[in-house]
C-alpha cells in the first residue's frame, strides 16, 4: 500500500486522473492525501468532488478555502463571485449528498505514527500539530452541526488577525479557518496577513513565510500544505512540503508519495 499526498485540484479533474495514472495509484489497496481545494476556478469540479468521494476511506480530506466558499454559498445563501467555477455542483442532482459529505471533512489530518501532519495553508508557528488539531475539532464541530448556516454567513474576514486565549465565538471560529486555510505570511505576534499572495519575497514589512519563522513549534513534524501556489512546490524548509504547484493556473498537479518522499508531476494541459 502507498499513500500520496496531492495539492490543490481546484477542479482539474483530467490532469488528476493522468496524474493518478502516473503514480500506478491502486484504488483498492492504495490512499490519497488532499490538501484542499477539491473545487473551484477550473472546469470540472462536480467531476472531482463525485470522484473524491467514492473513493470513500481511501481519501483523507482536508477542508480549503475555496471548499469552505462551497459549503457557504450553499448552506447560508451567499453570492457567486465571477471567477468561481462551481455552479454545476449547486445545481447537481446529488448536491446534498456531495455536499454533506464534504462539510464533514477536517481542517487537520494527523498521522503521529509516521509524522505526518496535512492542512490546507499550513500550522502557525506557535502552534504544535496537535493543538493544530484540537482546535480544528472546534471549527469541525460546527460545520458537521445544524448551526453550520449561521457560521458560515459569519466566516468571511480578516479580524481578528491573530488567536487570543480569551477569544470566543464567531470571531475565534473564523480566526482558526483563516490560520488553517488561508495564512501565508505572519508578524512577530503571529499575527496574519491576508491580503499577499505572492512569493515569499513580497512578504509586508515585519512579516515571513509561516515556515520560515523561528523558533516552530512543529518543526519535528512533516507538514503537508498546499494553497500557496505562488512557492511553485519550494520552501527551502526542512519538514515542510508545498503540494500545490498552480495546476489551474497552467502550472502542475503534483503528488508526494509519503512512504519514500517522491515525487510526481503532470501539466495542466497535455
Amino acid at each position: 500500500m502507498a499513500t500520496y499526498a496531492i495539492g490543490d485540484i481546484q477542479g482539474c479533474y483530467d490532469a488528476l486522473q493522468r496524474l493518478l495514472q502516473q503514480c500506478a495509484f491502486d484504488p483498492q489497496h492504495d490512499q490519497l492525501w488532499l490538501a484542499g481545494d477539491l473545487v473551484n476556478r477550473g472546469p470540472q469540479s462536480l467531476q472531482v468532488l463525485r470522484f473524491v468521494q467514492q473513493l470513500g476511506e481511501r481519501a483523507r480530506v482536508v477542508l480549503g478555502n475555496h471548499d469552505l466558499h462551497l459549503l457557504a454559498l450553499h448552506y447560508s445563501g451567499g453570492k457567486l463571485k465571477k471567477s468561481d467555477t462551481i455552479q454545476d455542483i449547486l445545481q447537481a442532482p446529488d448536491r446534498e449528498q456531495l455536499l454533506d459529505w464534504l462539510r464533514r471533512q477536517p481542517l487537520v489530518v494527523l498521522d503521529e505514527t509516521n509524522n505526518w501532519c496535512m492542512s490546507h495553508a499550513g500550522i502557525p508557528p506557535h502552534w504544535s500539530v496537535q493543538q493544530a488539531r484540537q482546535l480544528a475539532q472546534e471549527v469541525e464541530r460546527v460545520l458537521q452541526s445544524d448551526r453550520c448556516s449561521e457560521f458560515f454567513r459569519q466566516m468571511y474576514g480578516n479580524l481578528p488577525d491573530r488567536l487570543q486565549p480569551d477569544l470566543q465565538g464567531i470571531d475565534r471560529l473564523r480566526v482558526i479557518v483563516n490560520y488553517l486555510t488561508r495564512m501565508r505570511f505572519v508578524g512577530p505576534d503571529n499575527e496574519l496577513d491576508l491580503l499577499s499572495k505572492e512569493g515569499v519575497g513580497t512578504a509586508p514589512a515585519g512579516f515571513q513565510p509561516w515556515f520560515k519563522v523561528q523558533p516552530r513549534q512543529a518543526a519535528a513534524n512533516r507538514l503537508l500544505f498546499g494553497h500557496w501556489a505562488a512557492l511553485e512546490g519550494k520552501t527551502d524548509s526542512t519538514n515542510v512540503y508545498a503540494l500545490d504547484t498552480g495546476c489551474v493556473w497552467g502550472g502542475q498537479l503534483s503528488a508526494l508519495r509519503l512512504d519514500d518522499e517522491t515525487w510526481f508531476r503532470v501539466p495542466a494541459t497535455l
